[in-house]
């Protein structure tokens, strides 16, 4: 019954909820991971930070490089980024590595959360006077780093 209603829920749902979904599952998979490492369970650790790659990988998938611009662009290196960091994570036993992960990954999906509300509010009021959230390179691009590195 309840696959029933997750399916639901997710073939009803709009794309930027989508990509909410997804950030907030990643997010879970690497607090899952951390937990699994101070617990020294290699196996659940391994398996929860394969899940939180794998989410990743979606949203990299997701993106749209043709009307993405720049921001697709760094999303991409970003996304790239925090998968070496999780693989390091794994390969190292470290904690530093998953919590700056768990870090990026709620930035951007508070990021795009904002975004979604912001783009309700100019579905509900009709008003175009606003740029949205989401076509501001700054709103999804932490300062600072290069995540090519």
């Amino acid at each position: 019954m309840w696959k029933e209603a997750y399916l639901a829920n997710v073939l009803s749902a709009d794309p930027m909820e989508l990509v909410c979904l997804l950030y907030q599952h990643a997010q879970d998979a690497v607090r899952d991971a951390r937990q699994h490492l101070k617990n020294r369970d290699i196996a659940a650790r391994g398996k929860a930070i394969s899940k939180a790659v794998a989410l990743i990988g979606e949203l990299n998938g997701s993106l749209d490089h043709n009307t993405g611009g720049g921001i697709s662009t760094n999303l991409k290196e970003l996304y790239t980024y925090m998968m070496h960091r999780l693989t390091e994570a794994n390969l190292k036993q470290q904690d530093g590595p998953l919590a700056e992960v768990e870090s990026l990954l709620s930035t951007l999906g508070q990021a795009w959360q904002e975004a979604r509300a912001q783009q309700a509010t100019v579905s509900h009021t009709g008003s175009t006077s606003t740029v949205p959230v989401w076509q501001q390179e700054s709103a999804l691009e932490p300062a600072g780093h290069d995540w090519s590195a």
